[in-house]
């Protein structure tokens, strides 16, 4: 680690300890889907000492992107978002290996990806379909994934939780989840951040294809037209769904340092 980058993480290490920041920086992540909840994710991480990163989303930045992920801001309208988000990060940390592929992530595209290359998977995918088939290919694969369940139509921060797919409830997204994984036959339990708050039906709901879903980009407005139905969501939440996903990371990270060298940091770190 370089002085500069030693000074930078500093305050992290003096939580975590040397160890388990040099395993921090040897961990390898993809992300897939670096929107509302995964581009506040992957600063996390960075921020934290990941060094090693791969993001993964078809979309460019849209005007209405602008209220929620990272990277979106009036003056970057159509480009590449995983470019612009790959440009911010390498600001925080310009020695950290990370890549960019503008891809979506579905049936035709996913055997471009050895997911067991990766330590972490991370899933904040928004298309069922597509978020279903990264968990089944992850579980049948055997890799650690965690996932992001519905961040849209929330208020309340304090009811966002970390728990095994099979208890969460009142989310519809992790109910369709479920459902469908039983319906492909496929086995096993992963960590997910969900939020217990019922879903508003107040946010006036927008159906794809209204004037206010418009983007710069043809083939990322086909996209957007591809979705049933968006709905509202906020900063606060879909960044705390983020947060909370990169957490899941950098504590099973501490916990196995911690497990092979339990003198490797101070404290302990709370589980759940």
């Amino acid at each position: 680690m370089s002085a500069t980058a030693y000074q930078r993480l500093q305050r992290t290490q003096l939580l975590l300890g040397g160890q388990t920041m040099a395993r921090l920086s040897r961990t390898r992540v993809v992300l897939f889907g670096v929107g509302g909840v995964g581009s506040w994710c992957a600063e996390a991480l960075v921020r934290s000492g990941v060094s090693h990163l791969l993001l993964v989303d078809p979309d460019v930045v849209c005007a209405t992107n602008v209220n929620r992920q990272l990277q979106a801001t009036a003056l970057n309208l159509g480009l590449p978002k995983v470019e612009e988000l790959r440009a911010r990060l390498l600001q925080i940390s310009p020695e950290a290996d990370i890549v960019a592929r503008q891809v979506l992530y579905e049936q035709n595209t996913c055997d471009q990806f050895d997911l067991r290359q990766y330590d972490y998977v991370l899933d904040a995918v928004d298309t069922l379909k597509n978020k279903v088939l990264l968990l089944r290919r992850c579980l049948e694969a055997g890799v650690t994934v965690f996932s992001s369940m519905g961040a849209a139509a929330k208020f309340d921060v304090t009811q966002i939780r970390t728990v095994p797919i099979g208890r969460s409830k009142h989310c519809p997204l992790a109910r369709m989840v479920r459902k469908r994984l039983r319906q492909q036959g496929v086995q096993g339990e992963f960590l997910c951040v969900y939020s217990e708050e019922f879903p508003s039906e107040n946010l006036g709901q927008t159906f794809c294809g209204s004037p206010e879903c418009a983007c710069p980009d043809k083939d990322a407005q086909n996209l957007c037209l591809a979705k049933a139905r968006i709905n509202g969501s906020l900063a606060h939440v879909t960044g705390a769904f983020g947060f909370a996903l990169a957490g899941l990371v950098i504590q099973d990270v501490v916990r196995r340092q911690r497990a092979e060298s339990p003198q490797s940091g101070a404290g302990a770190i709370p589980s759940g």
